[in-house]
């Protein structure tokens, strides 16, 4: 048989499609189409464009990837806050509103949704957004050039495919069946650039300070290695005008400096260099929070309730440390924290104690365990039980020519007396702990890496508990995953993938509550503070809306969706009256006072 070179054309056209457009089938024929125009609003119509937000950085940022070694720092957030996803979560109601799609809709089974791309996305090198990119999201994700294990792993168990329908329509699958409430937290995926990856020999080096296409309304415009980044507000930015987008990201710049030293960065916003403040630490509110720029009304204060996602904050025990790997010592840390006189001492009591990993989940959450309370008798009963019973002389338990003696990572100045008062308590119980400050990307670099004993810090949750990741076996030992403790358990191993199946409510709070025991009995996990709300200071000029703030989201005073690692859209709800910044600062220069303000919004304090 032979062809004409229009044919062979067309057939080599047809090989070189992805297998998503080949294998697509039909669209259900009673597929419902959903959307959400009916939400409040949570800008404000106040809002006017202009000026730059003055931020800052702890440490600088080892990558600008989000993927890879490295990767996982704090700065990631503010790269994923200019990632959007195809559907957006309100930070109020938690229903779901348009993104990078129009439309979506369910499967009947639960493992997909199918959505409705809007045609006017682009790229910020003005590329439009196709089909294919969120194809590609799916083969970049589970590509070993990235040096992602955890990613790897998780696009390649968790998520099925994507399905290109036609140009502006397309579907996304989970592995497995999920409840409807929480399947587009798995599918909602963001489109990647493939025109911009184009070769991923060498990824994580050639990509390391490359700056990638992204969908969101900033993109970095200017770096100094060490010093500062800069992101410029795009214009003509395509979803300006969208009504959950309307209003928001109205500052033309947002410049992070590095400012390594906490008490320094006051400075700097005592100065109004720095635009706002968090005084959430009691050292701030009670005591710093005061002076000439307070009392003569030309900064703000804000004390802001709110429902956050959850986080686990505690300290994370590396089990792969011989010393450890003892449960019975690790019994004897958990009732050799003395968190209450830490509270009480350094914090001013205004915090409260977590008692559980997954706790403020709701019903997920077993409310009947408690944190292990500090006991000097019970710690010596399991210290004496691991076979550290005798002492040195300066009293640090022994034990085989070897001492009780381990480090703990951390990455900020401000929890420093926090630890100072636990090393104290801990040598009480005969345990001495080192105390190893780095700044904040290293200190997480190392608890990625496994290089800790133990990890003071906390990671971030969602909508309902994450285990999979912390937790299950896949992810210990080995670098580049969160599980810090390296807990490596077949019977919770068993319960994780059974929470991640199934589809029925009541399994999972009954999963979720086992596994909550399970983490408890453990105790390579320990609970330290949690805290309801954020205390902020802000120049005069950075204005707010009406209510100041979010459910989920907090003040609202940040600059990107910093909560898009779920989904939700929350950020650039403030905006800078740059006339009135002229005007303050010559006030402030020639002594002119206003009158002060403090804020204390409860209007989504959960309750008294």
């Amino acid at each position: 048989m032979k062809f004409n070179k229009q044919t062979v054309l067309m057939l080599i056209a047809f090989v070189m499609l992805p297998s998503s457009v080949l294998a697509a089938p039909q669209l259900p024929a009673n597929i419902e189409w959903l959307t959400n125009d009916t939400d409040k609003v949570f800008s404000s119509p106040k809002a006017t464009k202009g000026g730059t937000l003055k931020s800052f950085l702890l440490s600088f940022p080892l990558t600008l990837r989000y993927v890879g070694p490295d990767a996982n720092g704090g700065f990631r957030s503010a790269i994923l806050g200019n990632k959007m996803s195809l559907v957006a979560s309100h930070p109020n109601t938690s229903n779901l509103f348009p993104s990078l799609a129009t439309h979506w809709a369910y499967s009947d089974d639960n493992t997909t949704m199918y959505f409705k791309l809007n045609p006017d996305v682009r790229w910020s090198d003005g590329k439009k957004v196709t089909p294919e990119d969120y194809a590609f999201t799916l083969e970049f994700m589970r590509m070993k050039d990235i040096v992602a294990p955890w990613y790897n792993t998780y696009y390649n168990d968790e998520i099925g495919e994507v399905v290109i329908y036609d140009d502006h329509t397309i579907s996304v699958s989970s592995a497995k069946p999920r409840p409807r409430n929480e399947l587009y937290s798995h599918v909602s995926i963001n489109p990647t650039p493939r025109h911009f990856y184009k070769d991923m020999n060498g990824f994580v080096k050639k990509y390391n300070w490359k700056i990638a296409p992204n969908t969101g309304p900033y993109q970095i415009s200017k770096i100094k290695k060490g010093k500062s980044i800069t992101f410029e507000r795009k214009k003509n930015w395509w979803a300006q005008d969208l009504k959950y987008y309307k209003n928001r990201f109205n500052v033309d710049k947002v410049k992070y400096t590095v400012i390594r030293d906490i008490n320094l960065a006051w400075e700097h916003f005592k100065k109004g260099k720095l635009d706002a403040f968090g005084l959430t630490l009691p050292l701030y509110w009670h005591e710093k929070a005061k002076g000439e720029i307070f009392d003569n009304g030309y900064v703000n204060k804000l004390w802001f309730y709110s429902d956050p996602q959850k986080y686990a904050f505690g300290i994370w025990l590396n089990q792969d440390n011989p010393i450890l790997k003892d449960r019975n010592v690790r019994l004897g840390i958990a009732h050799s924290m003395n968190i209450e006189k830490v509270n009480k001492q350094v914090l001013r009591g205004d915090y409260s104690r977590k008692n559980s990993y997954s706790s403020g989940h709701s019903e997920f959450t077993d409310r009947s365990i408690k944190a292990r309370k500090f006991d000097l008798k019970k710690a010596d009963e399991y210290f004496n039980l691991a076979g550290w019973s005798e002492r040195g002389g300066d009293g640090i338990r022994v034990k085989d020519g070897k001492r009780l003696s381990v480090s703990v990572t951390y990455g900020s100045d401000s929890h420093t007396p926090r630890l100072v008062v636990l090393k104290e308590e801990f040598k009480r119980a005969g345990l001495e702990l080192i105390l190893r400050k780095m700044d904040g990307a290293a200190s997480f670099k190392s608890a990625l890496e496994k290089k800790h004993d133990i990890w003071w810090g906390a990671l971030g949750g969602g909508d309902f508990p994450q285990y999979w990741g912390t937790k299950h076996s896949t992810n210990a030992h080995k670098a580049q995953t969160n599980n810090f403790t390296n807990t490596d358990d077949p019977e919770m191993d068993k319960l994780i993938e059974a929470f991640r199946s199934a589809m029925s409510t009541e399994d999972r709070i009954s999963l979720s509550r086992k596994l909550e025991n399970l983490i408890h009995h453990h105790s390579a996990w320990i609970p330290t503070l949690e805290v309801p709300y954020s205390r902020i200071g802000y120049w005069r000029w950075l204005k707010l809306p009406d209510v100041p703030g979010t459910k989920i989201g907090g003040p609202a005073t940040a600059a990107f969706d910093f909560g898009s690692s779920f989904n939700t859209s929350d950020g650039g709800m403030f905006w800078i009256d740059t006339k009135l910044k002229k005007e303050v600062l010559k006030a402030k220069k020639k002594g002119k006072k206003y009158d002060p303000v403090l804020t204390v919004d409860k209007t989504y304090k959960i309750s008294d």
